[in-house]
């Protein structure tokens, strides 16, 4: 199996293109520097994703921003701090704040050149319009849990995605799956018969941070730490290397 056998790269984007973990624990400041125990970068991130993969089981519908509002709500009961609903808000509001990546733009400007790249993601659409502007890439389609109605690893998510894109002429072996997550993209991919490339940003760290634990490991085709790697192999195939 080579990059080149495929016509579109379908991207987790938060974690994959976004530095959403960096994102995330800027955005909790106002929580964890009132703590008077120690929480480390990895714990305040798994403590996230357990609050968050809840509330995206228990209000599929609601919209990213909002449910990220709850989430923070529901972390600071557990660290047993008291905080207004507007803090909560401003948490939430957040997203447009991550930064991307600086690998990303660059990466996702030259594979433009060879593929039609999609966005499934785990947002509301106001909050990925502005994450889109920090890639400074025009994303052929983009589909988003607030399309949906549902939040991956939903089967719902990619049923929805792969609906849409079968109109755009493509069919599963055409799409790579590209993506961080083993809980939210490599194991649904995997369910779904899609190949996939794994976008290992972690790859110095222990853990899966801001994502649940999958689980059994699910399989993936390709791996790379950086957007950048991608590129650049995509590069030296094309070169014969």
């Amino acid at each position: 199996m080579k990059l080149g056998d495929f016509k579109a790269l379908t991207f987790d984007v938060y974690g994959t293109l976004i530095d959403w973990e960096s994102g995330m624990v800027a955005a909790l400041a106002p929580l964890t520097d009132r703590l008077t125990h120690e929480a480390s970068r990895d714990m305040v991130l798994e403590i996230h994703a357990r609050h968050e993969s809840a509330q995206q089981a228990q209000t599929p519908g609601r919209k990213y921003s909002e449910l990220l509002a709850t989430v923070y709500r529901r972390i600071a009961e557990e660290w047993g701090l008291s905080v207004t609903w507007d803090e909560c808000i401003r948490y939430g509001e957040s997203v447009r704040d991550w930064p991307a990546f600086p690998d990303s733009p660059d990466a996702l400007a030259y594979l433009k050149q060879h593929y039609k790249l999609v966005v499934l993601s785990n947002v509301d659409n106001p909050s990925f319009a502005a994450s889109n502007k920090r890639l400074g890439v025009t994303f052929d389609a983009v589909y988003t849990a607030e399309d949906v109605g549902s939040y991956k690893p939903n089967d719902a998510n990619f049923d929805y995605m792969l609906r849409n894109l079968q109109s755009l002429g493509l069919a599963k072996a055409d799409i790579l799956h590209t993506a961080e997550s083993m809980f939210h993209d490599h194991k649904p991919a995997n369910r779904h018969g899609l190949a996939s490339a794994w976008i290992y940003r972690r790859h110095g760290s222990e853990g899966f941070g801001a994502t649940m634990h999958p689980g059994e490991i699910p399989s993936y085709n390709f791996r790379f730490n950086s957007m950048e790697e991608m590129a650049t192999a995509h590069q030296n195939e094309m070169r014969g290397l």
